[in-house]
């Protein structure tokens, strides 16, 4: 296994790779998505245009098996920066921890980790001085939880993150099964760098 920083040329170069990923990781509870390659190519578009963004993947030989994606908050989608008008901090000092997928056979290696490390170099080369990301929040007796699902909330505090109070962003996919995209809301996480 080896990690590997993108940016430029070897971003842009990846950025197929992920949209699989993102669409075998996120069919997956809590995220249930039911992706397509074309919607993916549009959504990772902010990646391309941003100088400041990064891929970090993750390889088992010259196969991307995860990877976790970044940029300046201020590069991503509108509904992920409205939420944060209220609390202080300013847009461009923000880096958005975006996605971090990684297929199952690849977990509880330390992978996780070196995302979140990688990306938060990244930050502060950058010259960001706060780092936050956002995961979807589904109701807890949802009938498509599974028993044996572990939430991701003591990973993510052991390497300082937290909820944002009130900090919530509304974003739109299609639910495995579902006619049509519903919007589902996604809580803030972050933390000083």
């Amino acid at each position: 296994m080896q990690t590997r920083v993108l940016t430029g040329a070897a971003l842009d170069a990846a950025l197929d790779d992920v949209a699989a990923l993102r669409i075998a990781v996120f069919r997956d509870w809590p995220y249930l998505y039911d992706g397509a390659l074309d919607y993916e190519r549009r959504y990772l578009e902010s990646y391309r245009s941003s100088s400041g963004a990064v891929v970090v993947g993750a390889f088992d030989g010259p196969r991307l098996v995860g990877a976790a994606t970044g940029t300046p908050l201020e590069d991503h989608a509108e509904d992920f920066a409205a939420p944060f008008a209220a609390t202080g901090l300013p847009l461009e000092t923000v880096f958005y921890c975006a996605e971090s997928v990684l297929l199952p056979d690849y977990r509880g290696q330390g992978l996780g980790h070196a995302f979140f490390d990688a990306r938060e170099t990244h930050a502060r080369a950058l010259g960001r001085r706060f780092s936050a990301f956002c995961a979807v929040i589904r109701p807890k007796d949802h009938p498509l939880k599974p028993d044996t699902y572990r939430p991701l909330d003591g990973f993510w505090q052991k390497r300082g993150y937290a909820p944002l109070p009130g900090v919530i962003a509304h974003f739109r996919w299609t639910d495995l099964g579902a006619a049509g995209e519903t919007v589902k809301p996604l809580q803030f996480w972050g933390k000083p760098l």
